[in-house]
């Protein structure tokens, strides 16, 4: 009994918040104004005290811009945790912005949504992603393109890099940073997290997503460990080859150690 009274209170609670924030972010959105930038950051950091949600940053974002941040995804809730630790665009695929109630919040926040199969619209992405980040945006990407088990990271594609790729010649000083971020979920009711409970911390797609949520919510207690790593500048004729690969060896050792509960070297 007292578990669903808590999530009565998370869905109103939340539900209150989004109603006084919301109009902010719509006459931001409207006119374009940098307020849209700030209020979801508002936003996730409720949701993620809502959720029982606790956050342990090690390194910080880096400071110069244009920035893209790489990072591994586990579930749903890497975007309330990245979106609560700083002002960020996410690119997502396309099927997310029909999506009940997360494609409208994407759509809120102003979300990048890339169609890869229709290679008609790719020019036109990779402009809005560059014009983005050369108005000083932080850019969220997903390199694995999809949620793993939240154990591991799945292989990264360097095809999704080429939005980098084609901003380098559009950006100031012809050089994009890519900082790689690993997101670990590490404590369940301030115990270690084992893979009995990984699926209350992942959301790998083949869980319904209404008993996945009510999960998170009889939880009340999930930490997660945000790791920034060492940026890698990205610049004209450089391979993305190499980019993933440097990419994806910061972001799969900062996971293990985190997950491990060690420092990451």
């Amino acid at each position: 009994m007292i578990t669903w009274l808590r999530i009565g209170f998370v869905v109103v609670s939340l539900a209150a918040v989004t109603l006084v924030l919301l109009p902010l972010q719509v006459v931001g959105l409207a006119f374009d104004l940098r307020l849209r930038r700030y209020v979801p950051r508002y936003w996730h950091r409720a949701a993620c005290r809502l959720l029982g949600i606790r956050i342990h940053v090690h390194g910080k974002p880096e400071p110069r811009r244009p920035l893209m941040l790489a990072a591994n995804h586990a579930s749903w809730k890497d975007i309330l945790v990245l979106g609560a630790i700083a002002d960020v665009a996410f690119i997502a695929k396309s099927e997310v912005a029909d999506w009940p109630v997360f494609g409208l919040l994407a759509k809120l926040q102003k979300t990048i949504f890339v169609a890869r199969e229709q290679k008609r619209q790719a020019g036109r992405q990779v402009n809005e992603i560059a014009e983005r980040m050369k108005a000083g945006e932080v850019v969220v990407l997903f390199p694995e393109g999809t949620t793993s088990d939240g154990n591991r990271v799945l292989e990264i594609k360097s095809s999704l890099f080429g939005a980098a790729a084609a901003a380098v010649p559009q950006v100031p000083g012809n050089v994009v940073h890519v900082q790689p971020v690993a997101i670990a979920y590490t404590r369940v009711h301030g115990m270690a997290m084992g893979r009995y409970h990984r699926p209350i911390a992942a959301w790998p797609g083949d869980i319904e997503l209404v008993p996945h949520l009510i999960g998170v919510l009889k939880a009340q207690a999930i930490d997660v460990d945000v790791s920034f790593g060492q940026t890698v500048e990205f610049r004209a004729g450089d391979n993305r080859k190499l980019l993933s690969a440097a990419v994806a060896a910061q972001i799969r050792r900062m996971l293990l150690a985190r997950l491990r509960g060690r420092e990451a070297g």
